[in-house]
């Protein structure tokens, strides 16, 4: 049975059933949701989410010749919970880190950015005990952090668009938060 389809590569129901007994053999297997209930019909979606965008990465990753280490792309729970869950997933991996160099290898932010940061934040680089950092010192850490971010949200925006374009989900296999789907529980 097909689960979803990636370019007209067919993603099985048994990759999805093997990618969640592996997770259920796990050290957080007591966190999961109980099989056949709705939360775990959702935790069938997560994982077809996260198993097509590992084939849409690797499907269009043609390499890149520096691989970042997980640290450098997601230093902290900030930066996992700013990109999603899938994309922090997918960055785990190598394949994921090696598309994340290469579609993010242009992206940059300008000197206006960095100005405009400070002046909203102009003790975000300081001591503590002062409160306050120069322009000069606090540049070089605002374009960093600025740039990762400005890196972080294109990768995303890169994965969500490939996705849309490659994937083909099944009935039941639908996005874990699409609305047409009935364990949705997002309800305004």
């Amino acid at each position: 049975m097909t689960a979803a389809l990636v370019a007209g590569q067919v993603v099985t129901v048994a990759e999805i059933d093997e990618r969640e007994r592996v997770l259920r053999a796990g050290n957080m297997a007591s966190a999961l949701p109980r099989p056949g209930t709705s939360e775990g019909r959702q935790l069938r979606r997560w994982l077809t989410q996260l198993v097509t965008a590992e084939r849409v990465v690797a499907l269009e990753n043609v390499g890149a010749e520096h691989v970042p280490d997980i640290e450098d792309v997601l230093p902290d729970m900030a930066a996992r919970l700013e990109i999603g869950s899938i994309a922090a997933a997918v960055l785990a991996t190598e394949a994921g880190r090696a598309a994340f160099a290469r579609v993010t290898a242009g992206v940059g932010v300008t000197d206006i950015d960095i100005v405009a940061y400070h002046r909203r934040n102009p003790g975000r680089f300081a001591a503590r005990r002062t409160g306050v950092v120069d322009f000069a010192r606090a540049r070089p850490l605002i374009a960093a952090h600025l740039g990762a971010a400005a890196r972080r949200r294109a990768f995303r925006l890169w994965l969500d668009a490939r996705c849309a374009a490659l994937v083909e989900l099944a009935p039941g296999y639908e996005h874990p938060g699409d609305p047409r789907q009935p364990d949705n529980t997002h309800k305004h």
